[in-house]
């Protein structure tokens, strides 16, 4: 068993800081994660769960903030992740951890993410396609 790594990137036509309140806020955006509802306080060591319905099954993820820094310019949030539609039981080395990193360009910001733990090459692409589409609805949100 492996431990590929699935990467989303998207350029957002929005200051940093605009990405980064969408990226934890809690609440719901139809367009990010399939409208799953956050919940979280968003400070270290918090739990933060994602609660919704997909493919017609209700789930609700869940991890922890492990990083964050937000300082002055917010820039880098690490969590960790488990979802339970995996099938995979629920301990630590089923997690995934998930590094956001903000960087500021000249027409906005650059956002990255990067999803570690991944059993298989296709398992990692199967994950960044999903960041890739929670990506774009990050951008769609912050663009408004």
């Amino acid at each position: 068993m492996g431990n590929y790594v699935a990467r989303a990137e998207v350029d957002v036509s929005a200051p940093r800081r605009a990405v980064w309140t969408v990226l934890t806020s809690s609440g719901s955006h139809p367009e990010i994660l399939m409208g799953a509802e956050v919940i979280s306080d968003w400070r270290l060591g918090s739990r933060i769960v994602w609660r919704g319905e997909w493919e017609g099954k209700t789930f609700e993820d869940h991890g922890r903030v492990i990083e964050l820094d937000d300082r002055e310019e917010p820039w880098r949030i690490v969590l960790t992740h488990f979802s339970p539609l995996s099938g995979q039981p629920d301990v630590p080395e089923n997690y995934h951890t998930l590094h956001f990193e903000l960087e500021e360009t000249p027409t906005g910001t650059h956002v990255t993410l990067d999803q570690d733990n991944n059993p298989t090459v296709e398992a990692a692409q199967h994950s960044r396609q999903n960041w890739e589409t929670m990506l774009r609805g990050v951008k769609q949100v912050a663009e408004r």
